[in-house]
C-alpha cells in the first residue's frame, strides 16, 4: 500500500512541479492562496517547482524499488514536511490559521505527512 501511496503522490507532485516549472504564472493564479503571499516570483515559483519535482522523483523511486530508493524517499519527505512546517508557522502568524490550514490542508500538510509516515515506518524494510 506504501508503494501505491507513494507512486500517487509521486505523480500529482510532479505535476504540480511540472506546472510550476512550464506554466508558473497559470499556477499562481490556480492555486488558493498563493496570490495573498506576495506579488508573482517567476524565479521563485519555478525553484519550488523543481524542488516538487526532486521530492516526486524519490517518492518515484521508493515506490519503484523500495530498498533503493528509501534514502530519496527520506529526502523528498524532509522537504515536503519543512514546507509544511513553514504553511505552519505563516498560518500561527496569520489573522485567520484555521482557514489557513484548512486550505492548505489536501495540498501541503497530507503529501507531507504520507511521506513522511511512509519514510518512518519503512526505515526498517531499507535497512535489509
Amino acid at each position: 500500500m506504501a508503494r501505491w501511496i507513494s507512486g500517487i503522490l509521486a505523480a500529482v507532485l510532479g505535476a504540480n512541479g511540472l506546472a510550476m516549472l512550464f506554466a508558473g504564472f497559470w499556477w499562481y493564479g490556480a492555486v488558493d492562496g498563493v496570490p495573498q503571499t506576495g506579488p508573482y516570483n517567476p524565479h521563485f515559483v519555478r525553484d519550488i517547482g523543481a524542488a516538487y519535482l526532486v521530492a516526486a522523483a524519490g517518492l518515484a523511486w521508493f515506490a519503484w524499488r523500495p530498498r533503493q530508493g528509501w534514502p530519496a524517499l527520506a529526502a523528498g519527505a524532509a522537504f515536503l514536511t519543512l514546507h509544511a512546517a513553514i504553511h505552519v508557522y505563516d498560518a500561527a502568524c496569520g489573522s485567520e490559521p484555521l482557514r489557513m490550514v484548512a486550505r492548505d490542508f489536501a495540498g501541503v500538510f497530507l503529501p507531507a505527512a504520507l511521506a513522511l509516515l511512509i519514510a518512518v515506518t519503512h526505515r526498517a524494510e531499507a535497512r535489509a
